[in-house]
Parts: structure tokens; sequence; C-alpha cells
């Protein structure tokens, strides 16, 4: 109005629209400072995607929270969710399309143990997965991780360019590394070829670890290890281009010492899988269990 009307006094027109001046130049002020603090928030947000380039929204909140503190910053979940939408910031879903179990062989298979166990320490139950990674050229690289079910701390992983017995096996030795007791571990994982051959399950019993496996195609059979492989492909591999198993190798050792470091996770309080395995702690869970299935209710045939 003032802009159309440049006769007419600042003073006057706040008096017909029922306000004051000073009301008119702090919300001016406001809008300012406002602008000021999602700035300062985006930089900070772009500063932590440099190394976790595919965090979701509710994990950076929680590491921008120091960040908040000292800046006097008031933000909260939602409106954080609907500034990095405003900036194109959210990230996006990805769908796993290779499989990379063969479970038609021979070899021995055992029970599913699991059912229904919650580890209450580190070193309960390690759960074991394979997932690929898709590198230049058009190939594809073999990632075999171990995952301690208590921590979600990764100990032990191999990178390989094939899918032999023998590279499970080196992420197994790996993890066996970390650890001198292994008289209450139960080992979990699919029934792959790779976790039922004699060299494996030779290890496992050498150890005195009980050996558990799934019994269908139910992802929710082995939650933990296919939530582990979706974090490492979709919000860290799927931001480097490796032409060779020799850059693999190093990108991979960086993103597992990120995603063990300095990750925070929802399932543990949101503390690091790392915090949480070395202390011992007992976290809090932030998270709907969203494997759960569900009861049917009596007389429903519908879902």
């Amino acid at each position: 109005m003032k802009e159309s009307n440049r006769d007419v006094s600042l003073a006057r027109i706040c008096r017909l629209l029922g306000i004051t001046r000073q009301a008119y130049y702090q919300h001016w002020q406001h809008n300012e400072i406002v602008n000021i603090e999602q700035e300062l928030v985006i930089k900070q947000v772009l500063q932590l995607r440099k190394d976790h380039r595919h965090m979701g929204t509710r994990k950076l909140y929680e590491l921008l929270q120091p960040f908040l503190l000292e800046h006097q910053i008031k933000i909260g979940r939602d409106a954080l969710f609907d500034l990095l939408a405003s900036h194109k910031l959210l990230v996006k879903r990805y769908k796993r399309r290779v499989s990379t179990t063969d479970s038609f062989h021979m070899y021995r298979k055992f029970p599913n143990r699991i059912k229904g166990f919650v580890p209450r320490r580190p070193n309960q139950l390690w759960v074991s997965d394979i997932t690929y990674w898709r590198i230049q050229g058009g190939g594809f690289l073999y990632i075999s991780f171990i995952t301690d079910a208590y921590s979600r701390k990764i100990v032990g992983y191999n990178l390989a360019e094939n899918l032999l017995s023998v590279q499970t096996v080196n992420a197994l030795k790996m993890a066996l590394t970390t650890t001198d007791d292994t008289s209450f571990l139960t080992h979990h994982s699919d029934r792959g070829l790779q976790y039922c051959c004699n060299e494996y399950l030779q290890i496992l019993e050498e150890n005195n670890i009980s050996i558990s496996m799934t019994e269908s195609s139910d992802p929710r059979d082995n939650a933990i290890a296919e939530r582990v492989n979706g974090i490492i492909k979709n919000e860290y591999l799927s931001s480097y281009s490796v032409h060779d198993i020799e850059e693999g190798k190093q990108v991979l050792d960086f993103v597992i010492h990120l995603y063990n470091e300095e990750r925070p996770h929802m399932s543990l309080g949101n503390l690091t899988p790392n915090s949480i395995h070395e202390e011992k702690a007992q976290p809090e869970q932030l998270w709907k269990n969203y494997y759960q299935r569900s009861p049917v209710p009596a007389g429903d045939l519908s879902t």
C-alpha cells in the first residue's frame, strides 16, 4: 500500500489497518531474523551432509541440537522437515532389486532360533547378510555384513567381486576379532549357500556360537540386517562413484566408520552404535517397531 500511495504516510496506513508502526517494524525485523536463522540451519545441514549425504531429517535434527543451542535458534522437527522440503533437501527412498541369496543347495540348514528373542547386551546376537553395490561400468561389488543386534554396530564386513563363500568367512573372522567371549552368542542369517557351507559352519561351531537361520523369504525374519544394508547402501554408498574394488574398499572403510561412530539411531535413543557397544548402555528405543506383525482381529479376513 505504501508503494502505491507514496503521498500517504506510513503512520496513517498503520492507523487504517489498526496496527502501530512499532508492530510493522517488528514484523519485518522478525522475518529478517527468521530468514537469517534458516540460512544458518541450511548451511549446517549441508555441512553434516558432506559425509552423511542421505541422512534423514529426524537424525539431522538430533545432530543439529548443539548447533541450535549455541546460536539460540528455536526450530521444531516438523519445521525442519518443512524447511528442508522448501529447499528440496529431503532424501528419497530406494528399493532393493538384486537378489544375493541362493538357498537352493544341499548343505545343512538350521531353524530360526531367535523368534521373540531380544538381546540385552552386546555379543548376544549377530545378524548377517550380503548386499550388492553397483559401480561404474555396470558391474557389481558384494558386501558381507555382520552386525551386533543389540548395539547395531557393524562388527565384521568384507568387500568382494563375487559371491564365493570365502568372502563371508572373511567377514566372520573380522567380527570374531572384536570379542573374546562368544559363549552366549547366536549367529543369525538367511539360508544362503555362503552361510551354510562347511567352512562357515565349522568356524561357528569351533567358537561355540549357536546357529540360527531364517525359515522364509520374509525380510522381517532378518530385519536388523536388512535395515543395516539399506542404511549403508542408500544413505552412504549411493553418493560415491567407484571404478574398482580397491577404490571401493577405501570408501567402505570410511563409510563404516561414519556409521559406527557418528550416525545416531532412533532405536538406540539417538546414540551411536559404537557408544552403545563399548559402554554396554541400556538405550531407550524412540521408534515404532514397523516389523512387528499386527494381530488380525477375530472374524476379519480382509487383512
